[in-house]
């Protein structure tokens, strides 16, 4: 089995995930030279070429990625074990990397975020806004945001923000009066629907409508599909279509009357998100702040 330093192997992660070496340099106090030369001692060691570099980029080899994906989350349970064996729980420093849909970056974590960095000024948070799941450890996130449909069956999760929510279709008076409104999900059919593709994994939202135990299915069809909401709210303002959305989305346009209610004796009910992580053992002390946080705040985060 070859010897090679664990920092070397750190540095190769650090490179991989920034993209390049300036890029790694300025994230690590070391010099993109030092970078590279650790890199190349790695490769020495194991007998392979980890990386292919050009004058512009680099990018993991076949053999770079497996040693990454086997190396990263290695590193992160030292990192982990260290801080817990080092940090005052009482005043968790360092830095927590949660992955959450775009919705829930938008409209769910704001807040909750927002209070938990008062009450834990040495805690840095880092968010990635991404609607596809990951394996959060491998993607080198602490924790991730799901909704319950999509957590894997090996995780520990505990709900974080609204308990219930609603998905709800609207759409603008003008529009209403030139095509009609919609009495059952089937005359949707017959209307332009706004449609939402997830970022980062190219599946498209399905409707979904529930009434007296009889669920009935629409995809969206119409003028616009989006992976960005201001663009379907904006474009469901416009006229152009009717649009289905997180409530919360949608509260202020419906308040205003900017949008109509439709359909809603057929909105479905569904649970909130849930904050998922993989293993209780060794966390690292922002992310078991950040749990019993919420924990803790779960009764006001209710609806």
């Amino acid at each position: 089995m070859p010897e090679f330093d664990l920092n070397d192997a750190a540095q190769l992660v650090a490179v991989a995930e920034a993209g390049g070496f300036r890029a790694a340099a300025q994230r690590r106090t070391a010099s993109a030279s030092a970078l590279s030369e650790a890199v190349r001692r790695l490769e020495e060691a194991v007998g392979a070429r980890l990386l292919n570099r050009t004058t512009r980029s680099v990018a993991l080899t076949e053999a770079g990625a497996r040693l990454v994906d086997r190396v990263r989350p290695a590193l992160a349970e030292i990192a982990a074990a260290l801080d817990g064996a080092a940090g005052d729980p009482e005043r968790p420093t360092g830095t927590l990397r949660l992955n959450v849909p775009t919705f829930v970056a938008r409209h769910v974590l704001p807040p909750i975020a927002a209070a938990f960095l008062k009450r834990h000024p040495g805690v840095r948070m880092e968010v990635m806004a991404q609607d596809s799941f990951i394996d959060v450890l491998a993607e080198g996130c602490d924790a991730g945001i799901r909704y319950e449909e999509r957590l894997a069956l090996d995780v520990i999760a505990t709900p974080i923000g609204p308990r219930r929510q609603r998905f709800v279709v609207a759409a603008a008076p003008s529009y209403l009066a030139e095509r009609g409104t919609p009495s059952h999900p089937r005359d949707l059919l017959r209307h332009a629907r706004i449609g939402h593709r997830f970022a980062g994994s190219k599946a498209l939202a399905i409707w979904e409508f529930e009434r007296a135990g009889e669920v009935i299915r629409v995809p969206p069809q119409g003028p616009l599909i989006a992976s960005t909401f201001e663009m379907q709210i904006a474009a469901a303002r416009a006229g152009l279509g009717i649009i289905g959305h997180f409530g919360e989305a949608l509260a202020e346009d419906l308040a205003s009357g900017a949008l109509i209610p439709v359909l809603e004796d057929w909105w479905q009910e569904f649970s909130g998100p849930m904050l998922y992580y993989q293993s209780r053992r060794h966390m690292p002390a922002p992310l078991r702040a950040f749990v019993d946080f919420v924990k803790s705040e779960r009764p006001a985060a209710a609806d």
